[in-house]
């Protein structure tokens, strides 16, 4: 089942689900704290991420060839890094070009992320999958100035600004992807296709992720792991090709979603220098 979270034109929060024709039907939400699946349509106002994400690990050079078109080796382990919750974006909302830690340099990464469902720790490869809730549609939105040059060393910076992890729609729950290394991924900036590749170009794919994040690590409900992006992204294209305010994102992998966000930039009140109108 695909499932998402969406506001109404109340502001009311539901559930809900897509059936095969993208047509959206309530799931209710029952007073013991039960769900109930309907056939009864709705009309969203706005969606959300699927759940409150708790924890976001990324992992970077994962896809071969985005590996290879990076001039990087390909790594041992699995590349590392977190992402700060706060940097969660709802599908549809804006992607916001930093202006006050300012950064020109705003690239989109489509990936397939991965929610888990159960407190996991020290969990074999073979029963990774079991630990998994469902795939969503992530953008692993970097500003690579602040990822690399301005970084300190740590992807952190640049990877966690506002709104640089739009994700959703849909949770496609883990019985409807019973293979997550047999995925077709795109990215399209304004129609234009940036991205195609399949996770089975993965490196490591999501059961070994899952068996590496949890080693001596408790995996909570509600962590999302993003698995790599593939070739295509903006840095590695010449002339490089860098978000800029009007454009729009769409992610979308086969049997998960279409994730949609517009661009704007960042606007903010600056503050008068002190010095001004002293004498």
């Amino acid at each position: 089942m695909r499932i998402f979270r969406y506001l109404d034109q109340a502001g009311t929060m539901g559930f809900g689900r897509l059936d095969e024709e993208e047509k959206p039907f309530l799931i209710l939400k029952k007073d013991d704290g039960d769900f109930e699946v309907t056939d009864q349509k709705i009309s969203p106002f706005s969606f959300l991420t699927p759940i409150d994400f708790r924890c976001i690990y990324a992992v970077g050079l994962n896809y071969r060839a985005h590996a290879e078109e990076s001039g990087s080796e390909l790594p041992e382990y699995p590349m590392i890094f977190m992402k700060a919750p706060t940097s969660i974006q709802n599908p549809g909302d804006p992607i916001v070009l930093p202006r006050f830690m300012r950064s020109d340099r705003v690239d989109f990464e489509g990936e397939l992320g991965v929610v888990i469902g159960r407190p996991c720790k020290n969990v074999p490869p073979e029963e990774a999958l079991s630990c998994v809730l469902g795939y969503t549609c992530v953008n692993d939105v970097s500003a690579r100035d602040w990822q690399k040059e301005k970084g300190g060393g740590q992807f952190c910076r640049g990877k966690s600004f506002d709104t640089f992890c739009p994700s959703g729609p849909c949770l496609a729950t883990a019985d409807e992807i019973p293979d997550p290394s047999k995925l077709t991924i795109r990215t399209f900036v304004n129609d234009e296709k940036m991205q195609e590749s399949s996770t089975d170009d993965l490196i490591f794919d999501v059961p070994t992720l899952i068996s590496f994040l949890s080693g001596s690590t408790t995996l909570l409900p509600g962590t999302l792991i993003l698995t790599g992006t593939p070739s295509g992204v903006g840095d590695a294209r010449d002339p490089k090709r860098y978000l800029v305010p009007g454009d729009e994102v769409t992610v979308e992998i086969d049997g998960v979603g279409t994730l949609t966000n517009p661009v704007v930039e960042e606007t903010f009140e600056e503050k008068p220098n002190e010095s001004e109108g002293s004498e």
